[in-house]
């Protein structure tokens, strides 16, 4: 990530000075190889249209958010008060964060606990990027192509949140359809609740094998995801079905970043 010059907060502290905002970039973005390159998108795309901003680095942990779904409330609330302690002795007020279970943990729960900031998708951010000027895209090697969008569960259903990352989208001049279960009525890939960190329970068909179903339906050559779990599990899902050199499984951060010429 130093190639990409990415400053952490403390830098900016050290210098007397604050970001504007937070890059949250959460467990998967930190050490998962595929959503790595998602967090890059992000970086590359924050330096191009010079926001102030940093990351907390190794001063980051998880949210809580798979200890609280699992149902370990006291180890979610012990994760989560030593991030408050940090975010809160930076004086943190905007977060921005690629991953839904991060944003729905931050935004949603830890306010109960201390921690009172102003929490936002990184679709949210693209948009209003987009919209204001700052960022501009053309279709590129998307224009013409048929896209769906798969909704995360924390995104969607969760927060409500369906216009900003259909609106990053259509800025491709792209040809977007939509599966057969989308926005309130989406389905789940199957990685949220805490399951995408333990054994399958006992049915006929697996849920991402399920919700690729849908993909398959829909003729898209490309699934836009806004979740490094979603990724993967569609990801998984195609390679199932031996579809992963047919269709690709790319963040909306990744196609505009990749538009954008980044």
């Amino acid at each position: 990530m130093n190639a990409l010059n990415v400053k952490t907060v403390a830098d900016y502290t050290a210098q007397g000075t604050k970001p504007d905002i937070l890059f949250w970039v959460g467990c998967a973005g930190s050490f998962d190889d595929r959503a790595k390159k998602i967090t890059k998108a992000i970086v590359k795309i924050l330096n191009h249209v010079d926001i102030k901003y940093a990351v907390l680095g190794a001063e980051e942990s998880c949210t809580g958010d798979p200890a609280k779904r699992a149902g370990n409330e006291f180890l979610f609330q012990m994760q989560a008060m030593s991030n408050i302690a940090i975010l809160n002795g930076y004086e943190v007020k905007k977060i921005v964060t690629a991953c839904p279970h991060c944003f729905n943990t931050l935004k949603n729960e830890y306010p109960e606990l201390g921690g009172h900031y102003e929490v936002i998708h990184h679709t949210q951010l693209l948009q209003e990027l987009i919209d204001s000027g700052k960022l501009k895209v053309e279709g590129g090697t998307f224009k013409g192509k048929k896209i769906t969008f798969h909704d995360p569960c924390y995104l969607g259903r969760a927060n409500g949140e369906y216009l900003a990352p259909r609106a990053v989208i259509e800025k491709l001049d792209v040809e977007l359809v939509e599966m057969k279960r989308c926005k309130t009525n989406g389905l789940c890939c199957g990685a949220g609740g805490a399951q995408m960190f333990k054994e399958a329970e006992k049915g006929t068909k697996e849920v991402n094998i399920e919700r690729t179903e849908d993909v398959l339906e829909s003729k898209a050559t490309i699934v836009a995801a806004g979740c490094p779990f979603c990724n993967t599990m569609l990801t998984d899902g195609l390679k199932h079905y031996n579809k992963q050199d047919e269709i690709q499984v790319m963040d909306i951060a990744e196609m505009i970043a990749q538009a954008a010429d980044l």
